[in-house]
């Protein structure tokens, strides 16, 4: 079976860009367009979450199955797992991108931000409630942290909508979520279950929810910011 090879990750990525990129030159998204801004928005975001990753190899927290990767590595990290985050933003932002040109008309930006707000909350507690588990305390109280500073200082993030992401978030959880099935069910990514709550949205932590909710909300942040119009 292909997807037991040496490039099954690079595989599931390829597979992963099929669809954003052939749609890319719709006139009406005219994604194409964008690029340029979507690399711009994702390298922080990927230096953040590379980093983030080497460390977890390292500790244990999660390791790669070496038979469905290439070995070619970054530090002791996976080629492929350095790409994954750039390809799933660029997939996620055509997402975000196709929502606010077809649905320009959203309108509970407050509510949502009430729904973010509290997720941050939630998040704060189960991080600190799990401090014994690596994969969950870091994810949550990371993804907290950056929720709270969007609204301790709102006016560097004030061409965000939080209706437009929560949108766009749930129906990335999709394909985010196929993509994720596919990595851990074959596997190319083994977790180490002592780190995380060992509860599994088929063969998917939890954990890799709010872990993607993360890098997605840096990376609309960061394309908004890049987006916004400049005077003299």
């Amino acid at each position: 079976m292909v997807l037991k090879t040496q490039y099954t990750y690079f595989i599931i990525l390829a597979g992963s860009l099929l669809g954003p990129v052939a749609l890319s030159f719709d006139q009406k998204v005219n994604f194409v367009s964008y690029w340029k801004r979507v690399l711009l928005s994702g390298i922080l975001p990927a230096l953040f979450f590379i980093i983030w990753d080497i460390y977890f190899t390292k500790a244990g927290v999660w390791s790669f199955s070496p038979e469905r990767i290439t070995g070619i590595k970054l530090a002791n990290l996976p080629i492929e797992e350095a790409l994954f985050f750039l390809v799933v933003p660029f997939c996620c932002l055509f997402i975000y991108v196709c929502i606010k040109i077809y649905f320009p008309r959203l309108n509970f930006n407050e509510k949502a931000r009430g729904i973010l707000k509290g997720m941050a909350v939630l998040f704060l507690m189960i991080g600190l409630i799990n401090t014994g588990r690596m994969y969950t305390s870091w994810t949550m109280l990371f993804c907290a942290s950056f929720l709270a500073i969007m609204f301790i200082v709102p006016q560097w993030f004030k061409d965000f909508r939080s209706d437009y992401f929560l949108v766009s978030y749930m129906i990335i959880l999709i394909p985010f979520l196929m993509v994720n099935g596919l990595l851990t069910a074959i596997p190319v990514v083994n977790y180490n279950d002592l780190e995380n709550l060992s509860l599994r949205i088929y063969t998917i932590p939890v954990e890799d929810t709010v872990y993607g909710m993360l890098l997605i909300l840096m990376n609309v942040v960061l394309f908004e910011r890049y987006g916004r119009p400049t005077n003299g």
